[in-house]
């Protein structure tokens, strides 16, 4: 272990590395639950338009995330865990299928061609070629733009913001006057979930994230007693864990190649220039996603650490890219959305975990949690919301790196920003960031600068949003 790891050389021991693995699994054991929920029930009205339980996917969601950091503590010696990306799996679940039109199946193919098209791009060196096709300033907001979109997706599935016939959207009613108790309790429950996170978070409190939606469950439950009929609508009979493995393989697990592939419902529907446009700017957008995601995360956890090299480069870079791409492809067969490397692995880095070996403690503790989907199954929508809404909080940070001074930045950057919650699509935001680029930049004398690979892009977008939408 010692010889492998390098625990010595990086100043570790294996105690060190089994508690850093451990906090790292519950600052991010969330997802857990989470991703479980967004899945099979998109909606927060109990509705299931995707056809995948809250158990087959809980289970596709541990499986891929203790493959992926297993790949990352043994390829790439590096402490740090990955699971299904917050923002891809809005993406996938509320852009590609419910707003887009594809089964759910027929999403996974696409989550599959991101992973392969991320493994072509790591090991043939092209990575750079696809990141610097996407201008900086687009970049930048596509995480801010994420954020909002996660934060409103929480928002609305607490029931804090309702549809509205003028404006869109607005705030429920907080009235105690008027306002029925039963529907006023979830959005407090939420609200108050969401600022426990935050506080424990501000005190840099370990997995503050886990115990604010264990706090929040028990709220829930608790409050349940002043809520008339509360109990009988609430199922809290526990069943067998092992009946999420039978849903698992019944739902999930290998969905990818027995049924994505029939994209021919959406062909009849829509036609097939429409599919072939919408396919590949879908499947672009993913993998765009996914490479920011990843590149930023690996660059601020290992800063964290003091882990980054002389240079200021990720140790071991192509091979932590590679652990993520395969992570990504083993969770398409697993009926998951985009694994990725998650910015809460800096909990354990900051625990002291310093090698892979931190990995694989967090990956043995993904296994354990796999029994647990019963309990898992009783956290409610509404304190689950509220680390979407925390998760967006976090994201909009992106947007101080934005030189709002320049307007050819500044202008590129806004577009993307507001198109992607406004139009509840990622894809969306991007085209009207690079249209703004394009237009910006001739506006500042500097249309020889757009590279080849961003007008082919920028054509890409266009052409779907003009012939397609």
């Amino acid at each position: 272990m010692e010889d492998f790891f390098k625990l010595k050389e990086r100043g570790t021991t294996i105690r060190k590395e089994f508690v850093a693995g451990m906090v790292t699994f519950f600052a991010m054991c969330y997802i857990l639950s989470v991703n479980a929920g967004m899945f099979s029930n998109p909606l927060g009205d109990g509705s299931n338009p995707l056809g995948v339980s809250f158990g087959a996917i809980y289970i596709g969601t541990g499986l891929a995330a203790i493959v992926g950091a297993l790949l990352m503590g043994l390829l790439a010696n590096l402490p740090l865990a990955l699971a299904s990306a917050m923002g891809e799996n809005a993406f996938f679940v509320y852009s590609v299928c419910l707003a887009l039109g594809m089964s759910y199946p027929n999403a996974l193919v696409l989550t599959l061609i991101d992973g392969i098209l991320f493994i072509a791009l790591t090991v043939t060196g092209l990575r750079r070629l696809v990141f610097d096709s996407i201008p900086t300033s687009v970049r930048k907001g596509i995480m801010v733009g994420l954020g909002l979109f996660i934060a409103l997706l929480g928002l609305q599935s607490a029931g804090i913001v309702v549809a509205h016939p003028s404006t869109g959207v607005t705030l429920a009613s907080f009235n105690v006057m008027t306002n029925k108790w039963g529907a006023l309790m979830p959005c407090l429950v939420a609200l108050g979930t969401f600022w426990t996170i935050c506080a424990l978070s501000h005190r840099n409190v370990p997995g503050a994230v886990f115990i604010g939606l264990f706090a929040g469950t028990v709220a829930y439950y608790f409050l349940g007693v002043t809520v008339a009929g509360f109990y009988d609508t609430v199922n809290l009979s526990l069943e067998s864990p092992f009946a999420a493995f039978k849903a698992f393989g019944k739902e999930s697990f290998g969905q990818v190649f027995t049924r994505g592939f029939d994209f021919s419902p959406y062909i009849a529907e829509h036609g097939m220039t429409s599919f072939a446009l919408v396919f590949a700017t879908t499947a672009l957008s993913m993998c765009m996603m996914d490479l920011f995601d990843t590149l930023g995360t690996l660059y601020a956890t290992c800063g964290v650490g003091n882990l980054l090299t002389k240079e200021g480069n990720v140790p071991n870079m192509n091979r932590a890219m590679l652990a993520d791409s395969i992570a990504t492809t083993v969770g398409a067969a697993c009926g998951v959305s985009t694994v990725s490397t998650f910015v809460e692995s800096s909990a354990g880095v900051m625990e002291g975990g310093r090698t892979g070996l931190t990995s694989i403690f967090t990956a043995l503790f993904f296994g354990l949690a796999l029994f647990l989907t019963p309990i898992a199954r009783l956290v409610p929508s509404c304190a689950t919301s509220a680390c979407l809404v925390y998760v967006g909080a976090l994201m909009l940070g992106g947007a101080k790196n934005i030189d709002w001074r320049r307007l050819d930045v500044a202008i590129p950057a806004f577009m993307t920003i507001c198109m992607i919650p406004f139009t509840c699509n990622i894809a969306f935001g991007i085209a009207f960031g690079m249209f703004s680029y394009v237009i910006m930049s001739f506006a500042s004398k500097r249309a020889s600068e757009i590279s080849a690979s961003s007008w082919v892009v920028t054509i890409l977008f266009g052409a779907t949003l003009f012939l397609t939408h």
